[in-house]
């Protein structure tokens, strides 16, 4: 079992930049892959990017490829989200996702664990 619990949401005026962090208590955590994903009102929980377990694989989405970046720190059992350059159109709940895999899923279906999300709104 694995808790996920985000942080570091908030509002920001377009172009400018935040940074999600996502801790993990419960098994080890360098076990799990992590996902980041997204879900504004109306539309379907978006991939938007993910990491390997020691962190040298990653993967983006192509609507956010360029300006975010995701890294994890398995000392302190964190996984971040580094986003820049945001657009209005990233304003979404933002939830991060374990699953003990060896490679990293690009859908939301895999994984296992999941965290309560946090609320980022991009104004324009």
């Amino acid at each position: 079992q694995v808790q996920l619990v985000e942080s570091g949401g908030g509002l920001v005026q377009a172009g400018g930049s935040l940074r999600l962090s996502c801790v993990a208590s419960g098994r080890t955590f360098s076990r799990y892959v992590m996902g980041w994903f997204r879900q504004a009102p109306g539309k379907e929980r978006e991939f938007v990017s993910g990491i390997s377990r020691n962190g040298i694989f990653t993967y983006y989405g192509d609507s956010v490829k360029g300006r975010f970046t995701i890294s994890r720190d398995n000392a302190k059992n964190t996984v971040y989200l580094q986003m820049n350059s945001l657009k209005p159109e990233d304003t979404a709940v933002y939830y991060c996702a374990a699953e003990e895999s060896a490679t990293v899923p690009l859908r939301a279906t895999p994984y296992d664990y999941w965290g309560q999300g946090t609320q980022v709104t991009v104004s324009s």
